[in-house]
């Protein structure tokens, strides 16, 4: 984060100009921001069939790959989650 110099103004002409500043940088910002806003939500051309294929492709295996180390993680970790009902339920063996 940048470092803000505090300024000391002696006139009213001098509050004037900086706050007509601002006010030039407040709506530069505005105008950014909206572009960057409908950027992000405006609609992008329709994929083709491969890339449609390649995505779900690529979502699935993602997800596989997030549920299995989820299941590791219980696997391996479940006596530390199993105050979260996460861990896993071991039966204990009777001798």
């Amino acid at each position: 984060m940048p470092t803000t110099q505090i300024d000391t103004y002696n006139t009213l002409e001098e509050i004037q100009m900086r706050r007509d500043q601002l006010t030039e940088s407040i709506e530069q910002d505005k105008v950014l921001i909206g572009n960057l806003w409908d950027e992000l939500f405006t609609k992008r051309e329709d994929a083709t069939k491969g890339e449609l294929i390649a995505s779900i492709v690529t979502k699935s295996i993602t997800a596989i790959d997030a549920f299995l180390m989820v299941r590791k993680l219980i696997n391996n970790y479940g006596h530390v989650l199993s105050f979260l009902g996460l861990g896993s339920k071991r039966k204990k063996k009777k001798k």
